[in-house]
């Protein structure tokens, strides 16, 4: 495998992360589709605000808990209600795993 291929295949990795109340966490880094839906799910106002955005993105990168999965949030609502879901123990675990992951920039 070459570089490229390792980078391409580091980022799409999915990876395993308990959080502080015990809950295992599967996360992969959002892609350039991902992001895009999430512009459209927040919304043009909220794709300005920085913290905002920063905090969908975390919850945008949780493809399960505890085993079971968890649909991509597509409008501001279900964004929201993930994010109430997974609380800070499980947006401060995301965001480590995230930062510790292979491949990061």
């Amino acid at each position: 495998m070459g570089p490229a291929e390792q980078i391409v295949a580091a980022a799409s990795a999915v990876l395993m992360v308990t959080d502080g109340q015990g809950r295992v966490l599967e996360v992969r880094r959002p892609g350039a589709l991902d992001r895009l839906r999430l512009f459209k799910a927040v919304g043009p106002a909220l794709a300005e605000n920085e913290r905002y955005l920063g905090y969908a993105m975390l919850a945008m990168a949780v493809s399960s808990i505890d085993g079971v999965p968890v649909p991509a949030p597509v409008n501001e609502g279900q964004l929201e209600g993930l994010v109430a879901r997974l609380g800070d123990p499980g947006l401060v675990a995301v965001s480590g795993a995230l930062e510790d992951a292979p491949g990061n920039p």
